[in-house]
């Protein structure tokens, strides 16, 4: 009984095993997805892994996790379980390189719909893709130079082909005919907008940003698509104006025209029959003329209107309707950099009546009057409030006990507005992320709350008249990256608790009075790219934490009292832009400089370094600019310096060098066009991550109106000073195309070389204060573009070259103090400028417009000799009879004084005398 039993029960225990795998291969096999899609499934995933990849590592054969639709990046139809879409974006390693897709593993996929392969290195497709159902295609952010062959794609509506190289052959063929949505944003199409575009008359979303077409008149070609519903051609350069049939696209709702170079006016009558238009981009244009923006007041869907960039032609007037009131509330109002509302210059005062903005983007209009905080009282969820370079006046005073916490960007810069910064602004806006309130006439302390702001990354508040010590409270504060506080009076030391975010990027604290040790806890900032600490009283020695700064670009520590050297242990290896000037750094030049692959400035200039120039001066292959003035550098100029052949700026004056003029400077770019230096030291940094805010939901990914640099701080951009006719500072955009050479104030001798006319970029030259000899070369007529020229203060002669009146950008002109002779240069072009005192200090020049005509001083000469002669035998008379007489005088004096105190001697001479009389008689 027992053993039946026992039987009986393990009968049980395999039938209940075989039904749970039954029901477990039927759940998972006629419930689950089909065994075909997931062999094929596992097919891609090794096709996506070649050749060591090891993504999508959910993907498996394991029974409880064979139900491919329960795979990420899967989704199958609720009731059929068959694969509809694969979401395979950004899944493939980039370790691997660039690969292609074997179109025949998507076979088994037969109910596909959407296939994303987007951001995946993909090259293309082997084979021809087929799939009845397939009606969304996204293979953007690749590497595809061709559209991949749709004809076997009978139901396909949108192909999304952003950020590929295609270019505009690629795009024919009658299977785009059905396509709803077609996004060609950042390819290599040129030229003319493609024909085959205007015959997809089923259209209603179109990308074609940011390619080169530049054709104007083509663009004229998609206004056929009347259905069209999102239209973005901006980043293109397209020239021209606007076509006037584009108030034919009436079923339009999104239009970004922006980052183009069109022209002529915007036509108020080019949105009136665009009654749907809910986005409307024109920034970054060169429009000009009047425009009525209460042409738009009709638009009721309108929430986007962006109108920025650089519009000084522009007169935009918001103020023609007295009575009728805006149909549209506004998420968007950017309109900045254009002459607004003329003489009146008021904020468009139908904000006023607008309740739900997101970003207020106002900049340099020269809107006067007070702050509009009513804006922020009227709009609650007001992100983004900048009204920057305009001409507000009065303090900044928000509402008793407002809180905005939406607020995330506040630029009230470069206005007129003075008063105390409000001691509670922490509180008002507790989530700011970035406050600028630079370059206005701001006075007091540093209000503590700023330390409750615990989202700020971005803190300018440089250029004003704010005063007293820096808080410790903002030790809070640990996601700073932007820190600037230049051009104000703020005092004391730089406290070791001031700062303690590590994802600090920028410190800026010059042109302050902060005292004592240059801080140490500055290496402490690991991601830090610039530091300026100039213009304070700071002293001691460079402290050996800035060794921790391996991503330091810019640094300037100029005019305080900083001594000894750089430590050998700085890494500079990132370095662009090293100031040091005008502090008492003695030595040789440290060798801690040398081989620096990115260094474009180096200012040393008004310390105490000496010794001689090192050879690895040339090793330095990216320098635009030396500046060693003022210090007490001596030897040749060495040839070394002729390989620095980027180079832009050269300042050795007032040193102690000798010799001569090497003839290889000639070989130097002094001026060439440099894109790099351009990009580089015009601009500076934007340092920091972009701020997002308001998204616009659209088909085709339009502009997600990112306020990316147009709000916040940014390094100004590279500064030098450099002597042309006087000591001047060149920064900002200037700088790039300022090119010159300054040799002056050394005891340097020789002949100035003919070579250096080669240099027909050059901009400046100083040779002034030297020993140089000869004449000066003709070759210097070959200076095309040089603005001053000193060679004041040498021995040169011979007369100044006539062909040099041919320099028609020649400003400033001095040969003062030389030997030349002969007639001036005629008196045109840029020498009809020059006066008396570029000339004074050569006798033998004569002409205009010296009061010395040539006529009578070609004479001149052999009188000047004659009497010079004359004046030569009158000298050596008068000193013959000087030193006679005085020798005769000392000898005289000499025997009396020797006579009158020895007397020994003294009778000795009256009984020679008297023995002698008598002979002396006869």
């Amino acid at each position: 009984m027992g053993a039946v039993t026992w039987g009986l029960y393990n009968a049980i225990i395999l039938y209940a095993s075989i039904l749970w795998l039954l029901l477990v291969v039927g759940y998972y096999g006629c419930l689950g997805c089909l065994e075909e899609e997931r062999v094929g499934l596992l097919n891609l995933k090794a096709s996506i892994n070649h050749p060591n990849g090891t993504a999508l590592s959910s993907w498996g054969g394991d029974i409880i996790v064979a139900n491919c639709c329960r795979w990420e990046r899967v989704t199958c139809d609720n009731k059929t379980n068959r694969v509809i879409q694969l979401s395979l974006s950004s899944i493939r390693d980039q370790n691997l390189g660039n690969w292609s897709l074997n179109a025949s593993l998507l076979l088994p996929f037969h109910q596909l719909q959407i296939l994303d392969l987007s951001g995946n290195e993909l090259t293309g497709f082997q084979g021809l893709l087929r799939s009845k159902k397939l009606r969304v295609l996204n293979v953007e952010g690749n590497d595809l130079t061709t559209i991949p062959v749709l004809s076997a794609l009978p139901s396909l509506k949108v192909l999304y082909l952003r950020l590929n190289d295609i270019n505009s052959s690629q795009l024919r063929g009658r299977y785009l005919i059905k396509l709803e949505v077609l996004d060609l944003f950042s390819n290599s199409l040129m030229g003319s907008v493609p024909s085959i575009i205007g015959t997809l008359n089923r259209l209603k979303s179109l990308s074609l940003g940011y390619n080169n077409l530049n054709d104007s008149l083509s663009i004229e070609g998609l206004c056929k698509l009347s259905d069209l519903e999102e239209l973005d051609i901006s980043g293109n350069g397209i020239d021209g104006n606007l076509p006037p049939c584009f108030n034919n696209l009436t079923s339009l709702r999104t239009l970004d025209l922006s980052g183009n170079n069109f022209k002529g006016t915007i036509p108020s009558s080019l949105f009136s029959s665009l009654k749907l238009l809910q986005y409307i981009s024109l920034s970054g244009n060169s429009f000009e003329g009047s425009f009525d923006f209460t042409s738009l007041f009709n638009l009721s869907k309108l929430e986007v209107f962006d109108l920025g960039g650089d519009n000084k032609n522009l007169k935009v007037e918001t103020e023609n309707s007295m009575s009728q009131l805006p149909l549209f509330q506004l998420r968007v109002f950017r309109l900045s950099e254009c002459v607004l509302n003329g003489e009146s210059r008021v904020i468009p005062s139908f904000l006023s009546n607008q309740y739900e903005l997101r970003i207020v983007d106002l900049r340099n209009n020269g809107i006067i009057g007070d702050i509009p905080i009513w804006l922020l009282v009227n709009n609650s969820k007001l992100e983004c409030f900048s009204l920057s370079g305009n001409q507000l006046r009065g303090p900044l005073a928000f509402e008793l006990n407002a809180i905005y916490v939406y607020m995330k960007h506040f630029d009230i810069s470069s206005n007129l507005i003075q008063g105390e910064i409000p001691p509670d602004i922490g509180s008002i806006l507790p989530n700011l992320q970035a406050l600028n309130m630079s370059r206005n006439a701001l006075h007091g302390n540093f209000p503590t709350s700023i330390g409750d702001m615990k989202m700020l990354w971005l803190l300018d508040l440089s250029n004003n008249n704010l005063s007293g010590l820096l808080p410790q409270h903002l030790i809070q504060l640990d996601k700073f990256i932007i820190f600037v506080l230049d051009n104000n009076s703020f005092s004391g030391k730089i406290s070791r608790g001031l700062l303690k975010s590590s994802t600090l990027e920028m410190l800026d604290l010059g042109k302050n009075s902060f005292s004592g040790q240059i801080p140490d806890w500055i290496g402490n900032f690991p991601r830090l790219i610039s530091v300026v600490l100039s213009k304070n009283h700071l002293e001691g020695v460079i402290p050996t934490g800035f060794c921790k700064l391996g991503k330091l670009q810019l640094l300037d520590l100029s005019s305080n009292k900083v001594g000894m050297s750089i430590p050998p242990c700085f890494n500079l290896s990132n370095m662009k832009f090293l100031y040091l000037q005008s502090n008492e750094l003695t030595g040789d030049i440290p060798n801690v400089l040398s081989g620096l692959p990115s260094l474009f400035i180096l200012d040393l200039k008004d310390n105490k370094f000496w010794g001689t120039i090192p050879p690895w001066i040339g090793s330095l292959t990216s320098l635009r600019v030396l500046l060693l003035r003022g210090n007490e550098l001596h030897g040749s100029i060495p040839f070394d310096l002729c390989r620095l052949r980027s180079i832009r700026m050269m300042d050795l004056s007032h040193n102690n060098f000798s010799g001569s003029i090497p003839p290889c400077l000639n070989n130097l770019s002094f001026g060439a066009p440099d894109r790099m230096f351009l990009t580089t030291a015009g601009s500076g940094f934007w340092l920091g991550s972009e701020l997002a805010t308001y998204s616009y939901e659209s088909q085709i990914s339009v502009n997600p109106l990112i306020i990316d640099g147009q709000i916040g701080s940014s390094n100004e951009g590279a500064k030098v000073d450099f002597t042309k006719w006087r000591f001047e500072s060149y920064e900002g955009k200037v700088l790039p195309i300022m090119s010159g050479m300054d040799l002056s104030w050394n005891n340097l001798t020789g002949s100035i070389l003919p070579e250096l006319g080669d240099l027909s970029e050059i901009r400046s030259i100083n040779l002034s204060g030297n020993h140089l000899t000869g004449s000066i070369p003709e070759t210097f007529s070959n200076l095309k573009a040089i603005e001053s020229l000193d060679l004041s203060h040498n021995m040169l002669i011979g007369q100044i070259p006539p062909r040099m009146i041919e320099l028609y950008n020649l400003g400033t002109f001095t040969v003062a103090y030389n030997n030349l002779s002969g007639k001036l240069p005629e008196r045109k072009a840029q020498f009809a400028t020059f006066e008396e005192s570029s000339y004074e200090g050569n006798p033998l020049l004569c002409g205009l417009p010296l009061n010395r005509s040539c006529s009578s001083a070609r004479a001149a000469p052999k009188t000047l000799l004659a009497n010079s002669d004359n004046e030569d035998k009158e000298s050596w008379e008068v000193s013959f009879l000087w030193s006679f007489g005085g020798s005769f005088g000392v000898a005289f004096f000499g025997i009396v004084a020797f006579l009158y105190f020895n007397s020994y001697y003294r009778e000795l001479l009256f009984y020679f005398i008297a023995k002698n009389l008598t002979f002396l008689r006869l």
